[in-house]
């Protein structure tokens, strides 16, 4: 009896987690399409300021739960840097969706785990095995599936997709130092203070005010990106990597569906076919079998 019961809650824990897990995606892919659509008003600089802003009313209860516990720390220079990184990914892909359609930035932005597969390889001295360094080798031959240079033009939005995920992909090598010594509630944290000023200048650089409906939008942006953080570390703390990451290729699902219905874009096959390699190099090279249920890669989202 005791072991039925044993198998049934982890059966319903990780079932929990799954769900967690596709709630994060139609909250990324639902925000990303949000700002899509508010980009054709408002510019990327002061929605990304607004987002910040307005994600920290979902915030604001995990941090008076824990008081100004998260705020201890020595490592104050990397925290800094994390925000930094994480403001110019932000820009960068915020800025690509008023450029390009949803669906090919949603698929460009897979590749920040590989990159950072590969960074870590190099920076920070983590050993691969010929299978892994095949899988990124996947993960790029789709990025070029989906760019398809010689083809046509690369347009401006797919390349700053990719500076996008390159500076996410830094940015996760940095939280993956600050995670020797800070908690992720830390971490999370000080994301979250530091990004609205760190976002201000750019905001006002091409600051206009908001009408009521416009203003409306940027809430539900900010919600929905500070409810996608919360529903990743809840999946993450539920569940398996190995388990949980699959379902991130539902992004390019529902980007595809919001992409169609809302803005009247049709993903041509490349993109599709370079997309599920991404997607696959991703999962394939970022879990492993053997990886202790503790170690499930970082609860951080670049959105």
């Amino acid at each position: 009896m005791t072991r039925l019961f044993s198998v049934t809650h982890h059966t319903l824990t990780r079932s929990t987690g799954m769900g967690c897990m596709v709630a994060f995606t139609l909250c990324v892919t639902c925000m990303l399409g949000a700002v899509k659509y508010v980009s054709a008003e408002l510019h990327a600089f002061e929605i990304l300021f607004f987002r910040t802003v307005f994600g920290l009313l979902v915030v604001l209860p995990w941090l008076a739960r824990y008081g100004l516990r998260p705020f201890r720390t020595d490592s104050w220079w990397l925290l800094a840097l994390r925000a930094i990184l994480n403001v110019g990914a932000m820009l960068a892909i915020f800025s690509a969706l008023s450029l390009a359609p949803i669906a090919q930035i949603t698929a460009l932005n897979f590749t920040a785990p590989i990159i950072a597969t590969a960074l870590a390889a190099v920076v920070l001295r983590e050993h691969l095995e010929p299978r892994h360094w095949a899988f990124l080798a996947l993960g790029f031959v789709g990025t070029l599936v989906v760019l398809r240079p010689g083809i046509g033009s690369i347009g401006v939005g797919a390349l700053l997709a990719i500076l996008g995920a390159t500076l996410w992909a830094m940015t996760l090598i940095v939280i993956k130092v600050l995670g020797r010594t800070d908690s992720s509630v830390t971490i999370t944290a000080y994301m979250s203070l530091m990004m609205a000023p760190l976002s201000l200048p750019f905001a006002v650089s091409v600051w206009q005010w908001p009408t009521i409906e416009q203003l409306a939008w940027l809430v539900l942006i900010g919600i929905l990106g500070g409810g996608a953080q919360i529903f990743l570390v809840a999946a993450l703390k539920r569940a398996h990597a190995k388990d949980i990451m699959p379902l991130d290729f539902l992004k390019l699902i529902w980007a595809s569906v919001i992409g169609f219905f809302v803005f009247h874009e049709m993903p041509d096959a490349l993109t599709w076919v370079g997309g599920v390699m991404i997607v696959a190099s991703s999962v394939l090279s970022t879990t492993r079998d053997d990886a202790p249920k503790e170690d499930r890669g970082s609860p951080e989202s670049p959105l």
